[in-house]
């Protein structure tokens, strides 16, 4: 049996989607799907271009974070792990007032959000580290769930103990090196099954 005490959720595409046609928002700003997180690429343009960017990414979020809706079995899997005796934690890019707009919509079980206001984005493991240590619990007993190559990349940097990505977008698996190990799931009812096996 594994001792899991923690889960680090992502949110968009994980446990909520905002319908955010990130890609558009790429096109628009002339920036190139190369596998790193939109924020990072927004970052380094020059300074009217930047903030043209990050207005459209805030714009974008905040859109999604209004009129998104949860992802059939976030409810459940939260409900399933928290009766399990696992904490649960958002883990996200996406900005505070997005993720604020949210769960103010969708109040769901959290024991802790952290978004890039509170530290470094994805792939960076900070926030993953930031939320190990706040809610108590060491890497071997934790289990992140995300949909993208930035989760689990983060999380296999900060020595999560076990890694699911659920469905994946094809354009993510490019991006994903060989030999991370992490399981795969087709939906969120398939992850509670995997959580569940995992703590059995």
């Amino acid at each position: 049996m594994t001792r899991l005490r923690v889960a680090l959720l992502d949110m968009d595409g994980t446990v909520f989607d905002s319908m955010i046609d990130l890609a558009a928002v790429r096109r628009d700003l002339g920036l190139e799907r190369d596998g790193r997180g939109i924020l990072e690429q927004i970052t380094e343009l020059a300074p009217d271009a930047r903030a043209r960017g990050l207005e459209a990414l805030l714009d974008a979020e905040a859109r999604g974070a209004a009129s998104g809706e949860l992802v059939p079995g976030a409810v459940e899997l939260l409900a399933a792990l928290r009766a399990r005796g696992v904490r649960c934690a958002l883990v996200t890019n996406n900005s505070r007032a997005s993720a604020d707009a949210m769960l103010r919509r969708f109040p769901l079980a959290f024991d802790l959000c952290l978004t890039r206001d509170d530290g470094p984005t994805k792939p960076d493991p900070t926030l993953f580290r930031i939320a190990l240590k706040r809610l108590g619990a060491a890497a071997t007993e934790a289990i992140s769930i995300g949909d993208a190559h930035l989760d689990l990349l983060a999380a296999h940097a900060a020595g999560i103990a076990e890694i699911v990505l659920v469905r994946p977008s094809s354009w993510v698996l490019d991006f994903i090196p060989a030999g991370v190990a992490h399981h795969r799931a087709a939906d969120l009812r398939e992850v509670r099954e995997i959580v569940e096996r995992l703590l059995d």
